[in-house]
């Protein structure tokens, strides 16, 4: 059984920038425990095969893309103190209004972000990897989904199952949850158990883009630009109801949508009936050079099982606010610390939220 001083549980963009706090102050008694086989959370960038016989592309984002400088100093920080480039989102041009399937699409007035949109180059991917450059690999334990919390004083005793069902012991004397509450609530077991109060918070606190699925496609370069288009859309016919341009600066053109169908109708259809309405989707808005992506991707969140539960299937319509981080009374007062995006103060569910809620959750352990 090892045994540290911290233990993080979570290797997405909170868990990873926690660890490295934790280095600036000179602690490096601590150990990562991720479920997932790489880390990362719920940011994913492209960087494998979108379809068979072409070559393999990457920066794109399936997860959250954008951050926003002007009101977000922390994250922008963070970002140029770890030599990343960034980039506007590309909003010049109309974008198009799909109103009814019996209407064809409509050009409209496009609008443009203030502050700004920005996305990184590489994918907010670039962002993790340059956060796990900071840190020692062997800290980092992929492959190793927490399931139970005991309290055995002085520790807290966590029992992790891997993907072949091997159970390993680990002891901690203080966690940093960096996984969304409700997901927390629902997935761990703990002995004692939390305070009926607290577990209720985390329980009814939705689990930002749980419930979303989104889907891009790639062309040899943005021709809709060519047309007095931005590549943004809006669809009340679907499947896709809020499409922007993806393209990288000097890269190839791309396009990205979030799905509105449900996540209970997705279940229904396979992946390749998924792209092909999608696909659909885009021609009727773009026109016939849409119809044939040089590469395409979808990624269902509502069906990723580190990510979303039962609950997360309908979306709530807007980011949660921040629960408790932690019991104010009872055993497991200071001894276990919520920091997760969804308990930031400032941007519950952004990625801003990941790095506020992270610094927050050091600091008081600190």
């Amino acid at each position: 059984m090892q045994t540290t001083r911290i233990a993080i549980i979570g290797a997405g963009l909170a868990g990873l920038y926690a660890a490295c706090l934790l280095e600036k102050k000179g602690i490096r008694d601590y150990l990562i425990l991720e479920a997932k086989d790489l880390p990362g959370g719920r940011i994913a960038s492209t960087s494998t095969y979108g379809n068979p016989g072409t070559e393999a592309v990457a920066g794109f984002d399936l997860g959250p893309t954008w951050f926003w400088p002007g009101f977000q100093p922390e994250m922008d920080r963070l970002v140029q103190d770890l030599g990343l480039v960034r980039f506007e989102q590309f909003e010049t041009g109309e974008l198009l209004l799909e109103r009814s399937p019996d209407q064809p699409p409509v050009r409209a007035r496009g609008y443009v972000n203030s502050p700004p949109s920005m996305r990184l180059t590489g994918g907010m991917n670039a962002l993790l990897q340059a956060l796990q450059q900071r840190l020692e690999a062997t800290r980092i334990h992929t492959g190793q989904a927490v399931r139970r919390l005991r309290l055995s004083a002085p520790h807290i005793e966590l029992e992790t199952e891997d993907g072949e069902g091997r159970v390993s012991n680990w002891r901690a004397r203080h966690v940093l949850l960096a996984m969304p509450p409700r997901l927390a609530e629902q997935q761990l077991d703990f002995a004692p158990a939390l305070p009926r109060s607290l577990a209720g918070q985390w329980r009814d606190t939705a689990t930002w883009m749980a419930p979303h699925a989104k889907y891009i496609a790639l062309y040899d370069t943005p021709f809709w630009r060519e047309q007095g288009l931005s590549g943004a859309a809006q669809s009340a016919v679907g499947p896709m109801a809020e499409i922007h341009d993806a393209s990288l600066p000097d890269g190839p053109g791309a396009l990205f949508g979030f799905l509105g169908i449900p996540a209970h109708v997705r279940k229904r259809l396979s992946e390749e009936e998924l792209r092909s309405h999608c696909r659909n989707q885009f021609t009727r808005l773009f026109g016939p050079r849409a119809a044939t992506p040089t590469a395409e991707f979808i990624k269902d969140w509502a069906r990723d099982p580190f990510t979303a539960t039962e609950a997360d299937q309908a979306p709530s319509g807007q980011h949660p606010r921040a629960p408790a981080t932690t019991a104010d009374t009872g055993p497991w007062r200071k001894r276990l610390t919520g920091i997760a995006s969804e308990w930031s103060l400032e941007f519950p569910g952004y990625l801003a939220g990941a790095i506020d809620a992270a610094r927050r959750g050091v600091d008081d352990l600190c």
